[in-house]
């Protein structure tokens, strides 16, 4: 199969790349279109792909040309739409990284471009992936807990420093809340099928990272069609030196028991002296990888992914509601 990646913009790229690079069903290309307008010293291009190991081409034309069977969009949230309505028009099977898009125009476009192709589209949420997660939804679906009545989520992480795009609004949509508020919105929505949410308030600041144009914090509150309230802290408040990125946390709360969810916290500690800092070694499932199987395999079978670009919107509805709610300081009904 013939996978291409438009843009090594996100920081999952380069991880999309090696997994593709060493399965041997799997032919991978790469083109970073937009790398020459990001700021100096920041990774990309064909330097990269070369590192990396995968073929390069200097524009997403080329690629297209090559006639890839499947295409991972990894630009600048900004510009998901216009890469992935090129790639379905091109009869390409879109893999699109989160959120889905800025707006909620831009993601109806790419649903539909995909929807008149007739190709496979799914939006990158590999948190949906962990063995910890399936069980906790298993749990929650048969009514082991009995009535979930909250669940509290914190997405934390670095400031994304390496790809300075992600604290600029024009390119990200935001900032910290845009970044980390749809991985817990998606897993809530996949515990309850066939909820809505339907009122988020939300709060942000920039008391981390003041220089940055975008929020570096947020607190976002969504009521739920079942009557569930959800918060997520969704800041980017773990410390540079930290020996990881970050990490994210479930915890349901419900009438007959509590159940928590860490899906990275699975390691092995210690201390490096070569490095002379801790040792963080992560073991168990590999997110990228479980993600990337459940595409191609949709794309083989000409069936519908999970979690799907519907699934990708609906998490972005969450955002843009957020975002309403910080602008007018009250709460905001979230559109659909």
């Amino acid at each position: 199969m013939r996978v291409g990646i438009i843009s090594f913009a996100h920081t999952h790229a380069s991880s999309y790349a090696q997994i593709l690079r060493d399965r041997p069903d799997v032919e991978c290309l790469a083109t970073d279109p937009d790398f020459a307008s990001r700021p100096a010293g920041e990774s990309g291009g064909r330097e990269l792909a070369e590192k990396l190991g995968i073929g390069y081409v200097d524009t997403v034309e080329a690629l297209l040309d090559w006639h890839p069977d499947a295409v991972i969009v990894c630009s600048e949230n900004a510009r998901h739409a216009d890469y992935a309505v090129l790639a379905a028009a091109a009869g390409a099977n879109v893999l699109c990284e989160k959120p889905l898009a800025t707006t909620r125009e831009d993601a109806h476009r790419i649903i539909e471009a995909c929807e008149q192709a007739g190709v496979v589209l799914m939006t990158a949420f590999p948190v949906r992936f962990t063995p910890e997660y399936a069980q906790l939804r298993d749990h929650v679906r048969a009514g082991a807990l009995g009535r979930v009545l909250s669940i509290s989520g914190a997405n934390n992480g670095k400031l994304p420093s390496e790809r300075a795009w992600f604290a600029d609004p024009a390119l990200a949509g935001g900032g910290a809340v845009a970044d980390h508020t749809v991985h817990i919105a998606d897993l809530v929505f996949g515990l309850f099928p066939g909820i809505a949410a339907e009122e988020v308030f939300a709060v942000a600041n920039h008391q981390l990272h003041p220089e940055r144009a975008a929020e570096t914090a947020g607190l976002v509150s969504i009521r739920y069609s079942n009557g569930v309230t959800v918060t997520i802290d969704c800041s980017w408040s773990v410390p540079d030196h930290y020996p990881t990125w970050g990490g994210l946390t479930i915890r349901v709360i419900a009438e007959q028991g509590i159940a928590e969810l860490a899906p990275f916290a699975a390691r092995i500690d210690g201390f490096g002296d070569a490095e002379n800092a801790p040792l963080w070694l992560p073991y168990g499932t590999d997110l990228d990888a479980a993600m990337l199987d459940e595409f191609l395999n949709a794309v083989a079978e000409g069936r519908a992914p999970t979690p799907s670009g519907v699934d990708g919107l609906r998490a972005l509805e969450v955002v843009l509601a957020a975002y309403e709610s910080i602008s007018t300081r009250r709460p905001a009904a979230v559109h659909g």
